[in-house]
């Protein structure tokens, strides 16, 4: 890996579906690198190879060609158990869809992630306790799913995906299912996560709302990487006007990518 700050690293990696008869090319030769400390979007419209670029971070998915260096470790050769303990122990996971187990209370969804890694009892009541009080969310952990808000899970879900301070936090269309205030609360609690807490995050969005988030974005075409932007010292209504510039770049149905 380039350098001890850096938690990922995407070195020419490709993608393709189907038989040699009837291939489809979802990503091709995409290289970039996420230090830590970072909170970086991709965007794309649908069909750009973007969600795809997610799944073969996440190990969800496998590479063709290319490699995926993670937490120090090149993920595109893992395999079993060595596979399972990686996104145990170094990702960080915030769906569209929430992902919560309906039978467990939120303290519960919360706490599974430490359980499983045999964190002791006081210690996992202790962080989540820590954590809830962080993303304000303590007085709902005792509710379940079900008597939950979007926003709530959302922020609940974010929690689960930080308390086992994972190397790389990775959010699928993480504002996709919620009102518009939900999604700027839920936004601000990333901000939070990034700034406060040292997470390194890495969200797919197709929304150039969310994106104003983010500190730097990469914008994906085609299964490639088209341009990248930095938000730097500019105010977020500013790198809003950007992103939209981008995408009106990109070409295409725009509304599709925003």
């Amino acid at each position: 890996m380039n350098s001890a700050n850096t938690v990922l690293e995407i070195k020419h990696i490709e993608k393709y579906y189907g038989n040699r008869s009837n291939i489809t090319k979802a990503i091709g030769d995409i290289s970039f690198e996420v230090d830590a400390g970072e909170f970086v979007a991709i965007m794309g419209a649908s069909g750009s190879g973007k969600t795809t670029l997610l799944n073969v971070i996440s190990t969800i998915d496998r590479v063709t060609s290319g490699h995926i260096f993670a937490a120090g470790r090149d993920i595109t050769t893992l395999k079993g158990n060595d596979l399972n303990r990686f996104r145990r122990e170094e990702l960080g996971f915030v769906f569209q869809d929430f992902n919560l187990l309906n039978t467990l209370t939120a303290r519960e969804n919360i706490a599974l992630a430490l359980t499983i890694q045999g964190v002791g009892a006081e210690e996992v009541i202790e962080r989540t306790n820590e954590v809830a009080k962080k993303l304000e969310i303590t007085r709902i952990l005792e509710k379940y799913p079900y008597q939950l808000s979007g926003g709530e899970k959302q922020r609940v879900a974010s929690a689960r995906a930080v308390i086992t301070n994972p190397k790389l936090v990775l959010a699928d269309e993480p504002t996709g299912a919620l009102d518009s205030k939900s999604a700027r609360q839920l936004l601000e609690t990333f901000t939070y996560l990034n700034k406060d807490l040292k997470a390194t995050i890495l969200m797919v969005t197709h929304d150039a709302f969310a994106a104003s988030y983010a500190s730097r974005i990469i914008f994906i075409k085609d299964g490639q990487v088209f341009n990248e932007i930095a938000r730097n010292d500019n105010s977020r209504k500013a790198f809003f006007s950007e992103i939209i510039d981008v995408m009106t770049l990109l070409g295409g149905d725009v509304s599709d990518a925003l």
